[in-house]
C-alpha cells in the first residue's frame, strides 16, 4: 500500500517501552543460562497486547518502534554536556537492548533507528513526512519532547494509561499550543537531558512570557521590556545560552531516512518466526498466549522452573478489569449471594471506603467485596446528598443504600470466621475501621506486605504500582473523584455510580494480586518471611496504633515558647558571626554571606543561581567555622518546634486526648517500621532539645510509662555476623563496648579513657555499620576529615573481620542482586553495580540492610509474642521507636512487666537463630517517655 490519504501510522517510542518493562518487574533471568530477561518479558507482553487490542477507527495501516541507536547525537557535537548526567545504563540491562528489537522483528513489526539521530528525530520525521502526505499520525509515547508535533492529523497515546494526548492536553500541559512546546522548553531548559535552559524560569512562567511576547525570538529580542529586573538580566545575559537551548530540544524532521513510510506497512506476524523467539526467550505462558490466538500448537519449552519465574508473563488469563462491570448491591438479598459465595469460596477480598485517612475519625461509608477476577461489588452505606456533612442524618441520605448496622451484622460471621481468609491491600487500615464498627476481621492475607517480602528494595508497594506493575492496569486516580486542594470532597459525598467502580475496582485488584503473589512466596522462599514477620504484625500494630499515647498539650506550648526564645538569641549569635543581619531562614542569603562575604570553599550555585546550602554542605564547613554550625543549631531547633511542638498539638485525638501514630510495615527496605501522622521515629535523642520532647509524651493518673530498649543491638548482630571475637568476648563480659573500642584503637587503657575519646570510639563503631566516610565522620564529630579517615583506618586493622564482612556482603550483592537477614529477609540491591554517586550509596546500604534488617526482624519478632506474654497485665504496648518499645502500666504491676517483656525480647532472636552474643534490654519507668527511656 502506497502511504497517502485515509492511511494511519501508528510510532512506537520503543526506548520508553524498554523502560517502562525494565522497571515494572523484579530482576528476571533465563532459567536455561542465567541471561536477564526481565525488560524482553514485559516488552513483549506489551507488544502483544498492542497488537491485540481492537483500535477501532484508530487501527493503523502502517507502524513502527523506534529505537535510540547508541548515546552520541549530533546535539553531542552542539553541546559536549548534552545528557552528561544521565547515569548509565544498568548492567543486566544492557544485554537485553538487542534482544528488544529481535523481539520487535519477530513480531514482524518494523523495527528503526540511526546512528547520530535520536528515536525523537526519527519519529519527527516521519511524522512530518505522513503528515505532509494526508495520512494520519498517532506517536505511542508521554515523552513531553514529542509534544512539539501535536496537531493537524498528529496526536499521542499514552498506552500506559489509555490516554489521548491532543492540542489541548499538551496546553494543559504547558500552557502554550504545541507549536511553541520548543519555545517554552528553551527557556525551561531540562535537568534530565542537561539543557541549560534559562536560571531561575520554569515551565508556568516561560508559557507566560511566551503568550505575552508571541515567540522565544521576540521575548529575547525584547527582554529589555521586562519589568522583573532579575528576569530581564538573565534573559539578556543568557542569550546564547538560551538559544543553543532551543537548537538542543527542537527535534529534526529532516533525518536523512534510509527507508519510506511505504516499508512501514503493517503485516501479519509469521508464527514459526514469532513463537521460535518466544520459546528461546523460554516465555511458557506468553508463547501459548499467542499460539491460541494464531490457532497454532505451541512448542513445548524444556521445564527448567515449574514454578515460573516472570510474574506478569505467568499471570492468568483473566477478564479485562472494567470497572463499569461491577455490581453495585442496593437489597439484602443481593447482599446474601455474595456472603453465600464466599462462604463456598473460602476467601474474599474486601476493602472499606471511609472519610479520611485518619482511622480514628473515619466513618465508614461503603465496603467493596471480590471473590472471583473479574466480579466484584460495592455496598454503598454512607453516602449522602445535596452536600450535607451529615452521614447520620436520614433526611441527607443518597438512594440506592443499605442500613450500615444492618449490613455489618450480616458480614460480621464471615470477617470473624477463623475458616474464611480476608484478603485487603494494607489490611490494617481495614482492620482498624471495622474494629472501629464492632467487627474484628480474621484472618487476614495483605497484598501490600506479600509484595514487600517478595520485592524489598525493588519499588514501592502501593496499589496503583502493583496494578501498573503486574496487572498492566491503571486503577481509578482516586482524584477524580474527590478533587484536589481546597474544593476536595469525602468520599461520601461521590455519586455512588461513580464511587461503585472505584471501590470495587480495589477488591478486583487486590484479588488478582493476591492470586499471583501467594504462590510466589513459596518459590521466591520468602514464606516464612511472610507468615512469622509481616502477617501475624498487623494486628498487634493495629492494636498500638488504637491505643495511642497520651501527649501534654500544655508541655507543648511551653517548649515552643523556649525553643523560639533559644532560636532568637542564636540568630544573635550568628549575625554576629556573620558581620551583619540576615534572614537566618533564608537559604539564598545565607549562600551569600557564606561564600560571597566570608569566601568559603566548596561553594556551588544550583539552577535558580543560589548557592547549595543543605545539612550537607553545611556539615562540611562546620568542621572549618562556627557560623554553619551555628546555623545547623539553629536549623535543628526551627524543625524540633515546626515538627514537634507546634504540629504534635495538632494530632492530639479531639475524643481521646491522645496521640495515634500509624505505622508503615514497607516504610523502609530493611524492615524497620516507619511512623507516619504524626512521624514518631524521627523525635533527635541526640540533643538535650530533642530528648526534652519526649516530656511531653505522659502517662495517665495511676499509671506509669515503660521503656524496654535493645542495648547496641546492631553492634551484636555485626559482632556475631563478622565473627568478630574482641566484640564477641566484650559482649560476652558485659563490657562497655565503646570503651573497649577506644582501648582497642588508641591503646588507651580502660582505665584512663577519657570520654572525648570513648565518644571517638562510639561514632565509629556506629558509623561503620553505616559504611560512613572519612566525610561523614569528620562532619559527626566536626573535627578534620584526614583524622577521621585516619580513625577509621586504624578500626580496620584492629578489626580486619569488619571488612572482611563489608566486601563479601558486597560481593554476594552483586552476584544475587540482594541481601539475606539472618531470618531469610530479603533486601534487593538493584543499584548495587551503579556508576558514580549511587555506586557508593547504593554500596553502604547493602553492607548496612543484613545488620539492620536483622534488628528490625527482632524487634518484629519480640513484638508479635508480646501480646501474649503480657496478656492478663495492666498494661498496653504503645509505641515502637527503632530498637525500643513504650508500654503503660498499672504503677503496681511495672516490675512484672518489665520481667515478661524482658524475656520476650531478650529471646526474641531463638529459636530461628542463636545469636554468639547475648541480646541485653535496658528497662526504664517514669511520668513521662524521657524519665523512662
Amino acid at each position: 500500500m502506497t502511504f497517502g490519504k485515509g492511511c494511519h501510522l501508528h510510532l512506537i517510542d520503543g526506548s520508553a517501552f524498554i523502560f517502562r518493562a525494565y522497571h515494572a518487574l523484579p530482576p528476571l533471568t533465563r532459567k536455561s543460562d542465567g541471561l536477564p530477561i526481565g525488560a524482553v518479558s514485559g516488552f513483549c507482553n506489551m507488544l502483544f497486547r498492542y497488537v491485540s487490542d481492537d483500535h477501532g477507527a484508530d487501527a493503523p495501516t502502517h507502524v513502527a518502534v523506534i529505537f535510540d541507536k547508541g548515546s552520541h547525537t549530533f546535539r553531542n557535537d552542539m553541546y559536549d554536556l548534552y545528557k552528561a548526567n544521565r547515569d548509565e545504563m544498568p548492567e543486566d540491562l544492557r544485554p537485553q537492548i538487542p534482544l528488544t528489537r529481535d523481539a520487535t522483528r519477530a513480531f514482524n513489526i518494523a523495527c528503526e533507528e540511526m546512528e547520530g539521530y535520536e528515536a525523537d528525530d526519527i519519529i519527527a520525521t516521519l511524522a512530518c513526512q505522513a503528515r505532509d502526505l494526508g495520512g494520519r499520525v498517532t506517536i505511542v509515547s508521554s515523552d513531553k519532547d514529542l509534544m512539539q508535533l501535536v496537531g493537524d492529523g498528529v496526536e499521542m497515546l499514552d498506552a500506559m494509561k489509555n490516554r489521548r494526548i491532543d492540542v489541548e492536553g499538551v496546553e494543559e500541559k504547558f500552557g502554550v499550543k504545541p507549536d511553541r512546546v520548543v519555545d517554552v522548553q528553551a527557556l525551561a531548559g531540562d535537568s534530565v537531558d542537561n539543557v541549560p535552559g534559562a536560571p531561575g524560569i520554569g515551565i508556568k512562567t516561560a508559557a507566560l512570557l511566551i503568550n505575552e511576547f508571541g515567540s522565544l525570538e521576540e521575548l529575547l529580542d525584547r527582554a529589555e521590556e521586562i519589568k522583573q529586573p532579575k528576569r530581564r538580566e538573565t534573559l539578556i545575559e543568557k542569550r546564547e545560552q538560551i538559544e543553543l537551548s532551543k537548537k538542543l530540544v527542537q527535534l529534526d524532521c529532516n533525518t536523512p531516512l534510509e527507508f519510506t513510510l511505504d516499508d512501514l506497512e503493517i503485516k501479519e506476524p509469521d508464527p514459526d518466526t514469532l513463537l521460535s523467539f518466544l520459546t528461546e526467550m523460554e516465555f511458557r505462558t506468553l508463547t501459548k498466549r499467542i499460539a491460541d490466538t494464531l490457532h497454532v500448537e505451541a512448542p513445548v519449552i524444556p521445564d527448567t522452573n515449574p514454578a515460573g519465574a516472570n510474574p506478569a508473563e505467568e499471570a492468568p488469563d483473566w477478564p479485562a478489569i472494567d470497572p463499569s462491570a461491577y455490581e453495585h448491591v442496593q437489597t439484602m438479598e443481593a447482599l446474601q449471594v455474595w456472603i453465600d459465595r464466599i462462604t463456598a469460596r473460602g476467601y474474599v477480598a474486601i476493602d472499606t471506603e471511609t472519610t479520611s485517612l485518619n482511622e480514628m475519625q473515619a466513618a465508614l461509608v461503603g465496603i467493596s467485596l471480590a471473590v472471583t477476577p473479574g466480579e466484584a461489588c460495592y455496598i454503598p452505606l454512607r453516602h449522602t446528598e445535596g452536600g450535607s456533612d451529615d452521614l447520620f442524618s436520614s433526611e441527607s441520605r443518597a438512594e440506592g443504600q443499605l442500613d450500615p448496622e444492618t449490613v455489618l451484622t450480616a458480614l460480621k460471621p464471615i470477617l470473624e470466621d477463623d475458616a474464611i481468609l480476608k484478603i485487603g491491600q494494607n489490611m490494617k487500615y481495614d482492620a482498624k475501621i471495622f474494629a472501629q464498627n464492632g467487627v474484628r476481621i480474621a484472618p487476614i492475607d495483605d497484598t501490600m506486605l506479600m509484595s514487600y517480602a517478595l520485592n524489598s528494595g525493588i519499588h514501592n508497594h502501593g496499589m496503583d504500582t502493583l496494578s501498573e506493575r503486574y496487572l498492566s492496569h491503571q486503577p481509578i486516580p482516586i482524584k477524580e473523584l474527590l478533587g484536589t486542594g481546597k474544593s476536595a470532597i469525602t468520599f461520601d459525598k461521590v455519586a455512588i455510580d461513580k464511587a461503585v467502580g472505584y471501590a470495587a475496582e480495589d477488591a478486583d485488584i487486590t484479588l488478582r494480586l493476591w492470586h499471583i503473589f501467594k504462590p510466589q512466596l513459596h518459590t521466591a522462599r520468602v514464606t516464612t518471611v511472610y507468615e512469622t514477620l509481616e502477617r501475624p504484625l498487623v494486628p498487634v500494630l493495629a492494636q498500638m496504633e488504637r491505643h495511642g499515647i497520651q501527649v501534654d498539650r500544655d508541655t507543648l506550648s511551653r517548649m515552643s515558647g523556649k525553643f523560639a526564645q533559644k532560636m532568637a538569641q542564636l540568630e544573635d549569635e550568628i549575625h554576629t558571626l556573620a558581620g551583619r543581619k540576615f534572614n537566618v531562614g533564608s537559604p539564598k542569603q545565607l549562600g551569600e554571606i557564606l561564600f560571597d562575604e566570608m569566601s568559603l570553599e566548596g561553594g556551588k550555585k544550583g539552577k535558580t543561581g543560589a548557592y547549595a546550602t543543605g545539612a550537607d554542605v553545611l556539615e562540611d564547613l562546620a568542621t572549618e567555622h562556627e557560623l554553619p554550625a551555628r546555623i545547623l543549631d539553629w536549623r535543628q531547633l526551627s524543625k524540633l518546634k515546626s515538627t514537634y511542638t507546634d504540629a504534635l498539638q495538632d494530632h492530639i485525638d479531639p475524643d481521646t486526648g491522645r496521640v495515634h501514630t500509624s505505622y508503615v510495615q514497607t516504610g523502609a527496605s530493611t524492615g524497620r517500621l516507619a511512623s507516619t501522622d504524626p512521624n514518631l521515629q524521627n523525635i533527635p535523642v541526640r540533643t538535650e532539645e530533642g530528648r526534652r520532647i519526649r516530656e511531653a509524651f505522659v502517662a495517665p493518673e495511676g499509671q506509669t510509662l515503660l521503656s524496654l530498649d535493645y542495648s547496641q543491638i546492631e553492634l551484636r548482630i555485626l559482632a556475631h555476623i563478622a565473627d568478630i571475637k574482641q566484640l564477641k568476648q566484650a559482649f560476652a563480659d558485659g563490657l562497655d563496648i565503646h570503651a573497649m573500642t577506644a582501648s582497642e584503637m588508641f591503646d588507651v587503657p580502660l582505665d584512663e579513657m577519657t570520654p572525648e575519646i570513648r565518644r571517638r570510639a562510639k561514632a565509629i563503631n556506629f558509623g561503620v555499620i553505616y559504611g560512613i566516610s572519612g566525610f561523614g565522620l569528620a562532619r559527626q564529630l566536626r573535627i578534620p576529615r584526614g583524622d577521621a579517615q585516619d580513625f577509621i583506618n586504624r578500626y580496620f586493622e584492629r578489626f580486619p573481620g569488619i571488612k572482611t564482612y563489608m566486601d563479601d556482603t558486597v560481593a554476594f550483592a552483586k552476584e544475587h542482586g540482594f541481601v539475606q537477614t539472618l531470618f531469610g529477609r530479603k533486601i534487593h540491591t538493584p543499584e548495587i553495580s551503579a556508576k558514580g554517586p549511587r555506586a557508593g550509596f547504593a554500596r553502604r546500604a547493602a553492607i548496612n540492610a543484613p545488620i539492620q534488617g536483622t534488628a528490625a526482624d527482632i524487634i518484629r519478632r519480640a513484638m508479635i509474642r508480646m501480646p501474649a506474654a503480657i496478656e492478663g497485665l495492666p498494661c498496653k504496648m504503645l509505641l515502637q521507636v527503632h530498637d525500643e518499645l513504650l508500654f503503660e502500666v498499672e504503677s503496681g504491676a511495672a516490675d512484672k512487666v518489665i520481667t515478661a517483656a524482658r524475656d520476650v525480647m531478650e529471646g526474641a532472636a531463638k529459636p530461628a537463630v542463636h545469636l554468639d552474643v547475648p541480646l541485653v534490654v535496658d528497662a526504664g519507668q517514669g511520668a513521662n517517655w524521657a524519665e523512662a527511656h
